[in-house]
């Protein structure tokens, strides 16, 4: 249990560096406003006309960093910051959210394989570190096979959580991929404010990838506690 504490401890600190990375960056490009004085709703409803979505809403949604894209009932959910302001980190989190919503009218196969793996890992990724702590425990203290197997079904739905993190990378760079190139091709945005948002969404995409690879580390590291109880 120590090396798996230190592997999460690790993986942990790293999120946190990335995390307040992107906190600093957001913060720094708060601060380069737009030339064209649009704010963060307005850009997300001129980008939904041009690709010619109209049946999107575009909302307010309370907190920080609180941005997504809800393709249940079809919102682009934007923080009061992004929503209101009108700077170069609101223009790159507004975009890239509509980035979902076109990669949603397009059926981009990656956003559709996400969306159903949602539903499952909502109900097993809770469950999973446990049954697998648990099968082990009890193939410990009763020596049947039965704890084995318990843990095997926990590291299926450890697996199934995983796969969808690293499902989650292109569905989250292709959005930011489809909101720069809008932003410069609708000239929405001067060079400084494109690199700022350029670099905005680099770091946004910087956390996802940390969450994968800690995901990955952390089914490899219970598979061999699991197998390795066998020998």
């Amino acid at each position: 249990m120590i090396g798996y504490y230190i592997l999460i401890g690790a993986i942990a600190l790293v999120s946190w560096l990335v995390s307040n990375q992107l906190k600093k960056k957001f913060e720094f490009y708060s601060k380069v406003q737009l030339r064209n004085g649009m704010s963060g709703a307005e850009i997300a409803q001129r980008m939904l006309e041009d690709h010619g979505i109209y049946d999107v809403k575009v909302i307010s949604t309370p907190g920080r960093l609180t941005d997504h894209y809800n393709p249940t009932d079809k919102t682009v959910n934007l923080s009061e910051a992004v929503y209101n302001q009108r700077n170069a980190a609101a223009a790159a989190v507004a975009a890239h959210e509509v980035g979902h919503a076109v990669q949603h009218a397009t059926a981009y196969e990656w956003l559709t394989m996400r969306s159903k793996l949602v539903p499952v890992v909502s109900v097993s990724s809770g469950m999973s570190q446990w049954l697998v702590i648990g099968g082990l425990i009890l193939g410990a203290a009763s020596g049947s096979a039965i704890g084995f197997y318990v843990a095997v079904a926990g590291l299926v739905m450890m697996a199934l959580a995983t796969t969808f993190s690293f499902i989650t990378l292109p569905v989250e760079y292709d959005a930011s991929n489809r909101a720069l190139a809008w932003l410069k091709k609708a000239n929405m945005v001067g060079q400084q404010e494109y690199e700022g948002a350029q670099d905005a969404l680099k770091w946004a995409a910087r956390t996802y990838l940390v969450a994968a690879i800690g995901a990955l580390a952390s089914l490899l590291y219970w598979a061999l506690q699991v197998f390795g109880s066998r020998d």
